[in-house]
């Protein structure tokens, strides 16, 4: 078996064992919660029998391994269960149905950011190690350093007071539904995107422009500014190429975040999302879909990250061409 495709398929079947892993950690994580959904309904004056009842009508009487088998295997199918919200005799309301359109929406949201972020953040990288101690890459880094340093929750408020309050160019709140068209969509959800855009260019920048320059010191680009190659075609033609690995890891955690990490944004912001609607069943005690949801965050980091080390096994000359 060549080398690349055994490393590849052992990267898969680890991926794999880590979501297993992963499941398992998600769901002791919520049993061990204190309190439950049927105490946070019927109120601290419900009766043991009362409790005890609700209880087995929603199947939580059951052992825990039991219903965690139940559970994953059901999950494996894309069936999440039922939630327990709104679930009264034989009125059930699938968590798929429920996750569905808001997970388009956080990847709507995630795909703007991402379609803008990382073309940017690979030209503004690329320029601040072609004009390396200049004034630009000074003013580059010092501005990406600050919407590092920056939490997410403040940069989105001030982009909200500066372009929606004070000059009233984008909304205030990004609630957007089934039948908002999708420019009405692109608008709603610009200043969410704009916000994690500030929040992982930096990031990207600085991983491409410290990539670079730490290829430029290589022998084989010695030699080809020795032959007269411009010092432009050297960094696109020669370094860039063999800069990909890391550059690509970090794009790869980043746009995890983009889906992961929305969770701060989509709150802020009012945005109908999985992370906003995470938030709001964390609250009911809905561990159905809290289930949901983190173990879709985890799935979504997980394959982003094995795509980033299929990308760094890839562009491994030793993989590629071995002896």
């Amino acid at each position: 078996m060549h080398p690349v495709l055994k490393t590849v398929l052992q990267r898969l079947g680890l991926g794999l064992l880590t979501l297993f892993a992963v499941s398992i950690i998600i769901f002791s994580s919520l049993q061990m919660l204190p309190g439950g959904y049927a105490q946070n309904i019927l109120g601290q004056g419900a009766t043991p029998e009362t409790v005890k009842n609700f209880n087995h009508e929603l199947g939580l009487d059951r052992p825990a391994y039991v219903r965690y088998v139940e559970w994953i295997g059901n999950a494996v199918q894309g069936d999440f269960g039922n939630s327990y919200s709104g679930t009264t005799g034989t009125i059930k309301r699938s968590v798929s149905g429920i996750i569905a359109p808001r997970l388009y929406n956080t990847f709507f949201l995630a795909s703007m950011a991402a379609t803008i972020a990382v073309p940017l953040s690979l030209f503004l990288g690329v320029l601040a190690a072609l004009y390396r101690n200049s004034w630009y890459d000074r003013i580059i880094n010092s501005v990406t350093l600050t919407t590092i340093a920056m939490p997410e929750f403040f940069i989105a408020y001030l982009l909200m007071f500066f372009f929606a309050v004070k000059h009233r160019w984008f909304y205030t709140l990004s609630t957007v539904s089934e039948t908002t068209s999708f420019w009405e969509h692109l608008s709603r959800a610009a200043l969410p995107a704009l916000t994690m855009t500030l929040v992982i260019i930096a990031h990207m920048m600085r991983m491409t422009r410290a990539s670079i320059i730490n290829l430029l010191a290589s022998p084989y680009i010695e030699m080809a500014q020795l032959k007269g190659v411009s010092k432009s075609q050297v960094i696109l033609r020669h370094a860039l190429p063999n800069a990909w690995a890391p550059i690509a890891t970090v794009i790869a955690f980043n746009l995890a975040y983009l889906v992961v990490g929305v969770v701060v944004v989509e709150v802020v912001y009012v945005y109908p999302g999985i992370g906003q609607m995470m938030v709001d069943a964390v609250s009911s005690r809905d561990m159905p879909v809290v289930q949901a949801c983190a173990l879709i965050f985890a799935a979504t980091y997980i394959l982003l990250n094995l795509l980033a080390d299929i990308v760094s096994i890839v562009t491994n000359p030793r993989l590629l061409h071995p002896k």
